[in-house]
């Protein structure tokens, strides 16, 4: 949806949900076989085009070349080291900052209405528990972030009574 307002395109018709959500999974999937990180869902790379207003698949895939050129390559990965842990944090505070205000920023634009205690509870609830970095530890599963908000989010939208709040 970010992405959508930022581009004024439809990804949910072009390509779909469907394939982009099958891409994911696959993305997911490949990763988890041959021992890579966990795969994130565009939103740091949907915070960077926020910010420069470039929204070329092509730039994104440069990037991704260079990130992994820069992992490859001592020399490079030790340039990109020099970089203050102050530099970086910055960086950090704007760019996550930037995909939670771009998600707000989608709540503004249709109209939800934070009057209505049901909606501002669920919201204020998601923010803390995401920015927070709660996690739910299942046995060996953990979910942490942004998956114990949207986990919670939902429930709390499908037990919250939305009339007596709204009153």
């Amino acid at each position: 949806m970010v992405l959508d307002e930022l581009t004024h395109r439809n990804f949910f018709k072009n390509p779909g949900l469907h394939r982009t959500l099958a891409g994911d999974g696959t993305a997911s999937i490949f990763a988890g076989l041959v021992g890579g990180p966990p795969i994130t869902s565009y939103g740091e790379n949907i915070g960077v085009m926020a910010v420069n207003k470039i929204f070329s698949v092509y730039v994104i895939v440069g990037a991704a070349v260079f990130a992994a050129l820069f992992g490859f390559v001592g020399k490079l990965s030790a340039l990109i080291q020099t970089i203050p842990g102050p530099v970086i944090g910055g960086i950090s505070f704007v760019l996550f900052g930037v995909i939670a205000s771009s998600g707000l920023r989608i709540l503004v634009d249709n109209k939800v209405d934070f009057n209505k205690k049901h909606n501002l509870m669920i919201a204020s609830v998601i923010l803390v528990i995401g920015i927070g970095n709660a996690y739910l530890k299942i046995g060996s599963f953990q979910f942490t972030g942004i998956g114990v908000a949207t986990i919670v989010g939902i429930v709390l939208n499908l037990i919250l009574p939305k009339k007596a709040l709204s009153e």
